[in-house]
């Protein structure tokens, strides 16, 4: 019955090798699976993570491009308003000023046949007032400058004079006027100072 080369222990040892390497080979097939399988949900997870960040991203860029348009808008509205402001400002300008134009051209005409010099004098200086009044309006400011200390912001020294009349550094005279908008100066007082003897 029994082979006497055959050892039955042997053969149980052999059987039970192949039951082991059958089961580790089921073991690695069930793990290659569970591996296979675990891929797609990693890339189904991945793609998820990489269409939120996709859809972040749009909507950041939309925001960007309705804040970049809405700029632009607003740069042109405040152009188009600069433009507005400086070409109504010089048309009021104007209108205040026609009105000294009509006044100039009336004087012109009624001095045609008049040979008093005091009428002549009374219209010249009812212009010169009405000229100067139409720029008071539009803001125009005469820089005070006579018995004023010399202020290099508002007064140009052109002269200077040595007396004992008047404190140093006064204004003495004054050779041109000067005018502010506000406070900036559009023309320095020209002036004449005076200066220690």
């Amino acid at each position: 019955m029994f082979n006497k080369n055959s050892n039955p222990f042997k053969d149980e040892k052999i059987v039970k090798d192949e039951e082991t390497k059958q089961e580790e080979s089921t073991t690695a097939e069930t793990e290659e699976t569970k591996a296979e399988e675990a891929k797609p949900a990693e890339e189904d997870n991945a793609n998820d993570k990489l269409k939120k960040l996709q859809e972040e991203y749009d909507k950041l860029n939309q925001q960007y491009i309705r804040l970049a348009a809405d700029f632009d808008n607003y740069r042109k509205r405040q152009a188009q308003e600069r433009e507005n402001l400086i070409k109504f400002g010089t048309e009021n300008a104007l209108k205040s000023m026609l009105e000294v134009l009509d006044n100039f051209e009336r004087g012109q005409k009624a001095l045609e046949n008049v040979d008093d010099c005091e009428k002549v004098k009374e219209s010249f200086n009812l212009v010169h007032k009405q000229v100067f009044d139409a720029l008071t309006k539009l803001g125009l400011e005469e820089i005070k400058a006579i018995g004023e200390e010399f202020d290099p912001n508002f007064h140009e020294a052109v002269m200077q004079t040595p007396t004992s009349e008047h404190p140093e550094h006064t204004v003495i005279n004054e050779l041109q006027k000067g005018y502010k908008l506000g406070d900036k100066v559009l023309r320095p007082t020209l002036v004449n100072v005076a200066t220690a003897e």
